[in-house]
């Protein structure tokens, strides 16, 4: 039987689901590549990847193979059972990273929520009721749960939603003395993202990384990486982390992982994990055997010499175009980030101006993100084709032809 479908359009948004966003005017209805088709037909270069989520492209071959071969074995189990696809992908996740075990989840937020709440368990159970302290920082952003956007260092986000949980506090990124002034005795976990996303795309610098994890050591403190943006295979490495040379103690992935389907993952180590016992957390559509069978194949593709190379390529190949169109319209003053989570940093005199950019992109065809006030965001494809740069870097430059 096919189901009969229903004519919507944009405009049901506003009659049909609650405004906590703002949609562009076009629907997309079709994906393949790094192209988009909406309901006229009309193409896009997709630059976004679904905010870092569509590692793959669109529609991947391999990926609609396994998703249509697993469904029609089974769906879903809950977490009264196990199953193959979710404990084939935790061994690939422990093999590839400094984890020994994983917990699989639905979002980043969830993914981040795990972490934190088992942060706290492990350390008030190691040590003592009062090492509770989560240290955070400004302009981070790990998820939209009450506790998450408390941890997250942007006010916007967690303000008028009533008391927010206690034993959070903030430090300023890449500054290891404000670190230095509030961590003591009861703090339990540092948490950060190597890349802050929404904050700009700003990277950690490697010396800052390795002073927190001397601080950590020295106050027993968990180290945890936010690697939702980050993680498989964004930055030209499968984890960002080893960019840096320092490992955490927990680990959080979502976006990337399922290459558009979600699942997320927080992983760990054997001295955490001895801490655990049934019942203290759980989810029940985490280790979903359809998403961990289509991550299992997302994590075959991209943890290949070939893919992850190709990561810096594309990025050389991103920023020759960009730089081409600057010298026309001088538009940014920088491009910072690592592999393809790019951003591009305005000009003071375009800030004002960053949806208006957007929107006269969206009209040429080719869509890009932005990440905070003044910056575009790029996080393509991790296998955009050199062509589809081409054609989509053509488009953006049409677009400021005509704002600009």
């Amino acid at each position: 039987m096919i189901l009969k479908k229903t004519s919507v359009t944009r405009n049901s948004f506003n009659n049909l689901i609650l405004p906590f966003y703002n949609p562009s005017f076009f629907i997309p209805v079709k994906g393949k590549g790094s192209r988009l088709w909406d309901q006229e037909g009309k193409e896009y270069i997709d630059f976004s990847g679904g905010i870092a989520v569509t590692s793959l492209g669109h529609c991947h071959p391999i990926l609609n193979e396994v998703l249509n071969y697993q469904s029609k074995k089974i769906w879903h189990t809950s977490n009264i059972f196990t199953n193959e696809p979710a404990l084939r992908l935790a061994k690939k996740l422990v093999l590839s990273s400094f984890a020994s075990y994983v917990f699989f989840a639905n979002s980043g937020a969830e993914a981040n929520e795990a972490a934190f709440k088992l942060a706290r368990y492990y350390s008030t159970k190691k040590y003592h009721l009062k090492k509770n302290q989560i240290i955070s920082f400004y302009n981070s952003f790990h998820g939209r749960t009450l506790f998450t956007v408390s941890v997250g260092g942007q006010s916007k986000y967690s303000d008028c939603f009533g008391p927010k949980p206690l034993g959070i506090q903030h430090a300023e990124f890449n500054k290891i003395e404000t670190v230095k002034k509030i961590i003591n005795k009861n703090t339990c976990a540092i948490v950060l993202e190597l890349i802050q996303g929404e904050g700009g795309i700003i990277p950690a610098s490697k010396s800052f990384v390795k002073e927190l994890r001397l601080l950590c050591d020295t106050y027993n403190v968990l180290l945890i990486f936010d690697e939702i943006q980050t993680g498989i295979g964004r930055t030209g490495k499968l984890f960002a982390y080893e960019h840096y040379g320092i490992k955490p103690d927990i680990l959080t992935i979502a976006k990337s992982l399922g290459g558009g389907f979600p699942i997320s993952a927080m992983l760990t180590t054997s001295e955490i994990q001895s801490f655990i016992k049934p019942g203290i957390h759980g989810t029940t559509y985490g280790g979903n055997p359809l998403a961990c069978a289509v991550a299992e194949a997302t994590i075959d593709i991209i943890n290949t010499k070939d893919v992850l190379s190709g990561v810096k390529k594309k990025l050389h190949r991103i920023i020759f175009e960009l730089n081409i169109i600057n010298k026309r319209f001088k538009l940014f003053t920088e491009i910072r980030g690592i592999g393809l989570l790019i951003g591009i940093v305005l000009e003071k005199n375009f800030v004002g101006k960053i949806y208006d950019i957007l929107n006269a992109a969206f009209i040429e065809g080719v869509i890009l993100l932005v990440a905070g006030n003044n910056v575009i965001r790029m996080a393509p494809s991790l296998i955009i084709k050199e062509s589809d740069i081409i054609e989509g870097m053509s488009r953006f430059c049409c677009a400021l032809e005509k704002i600009i």
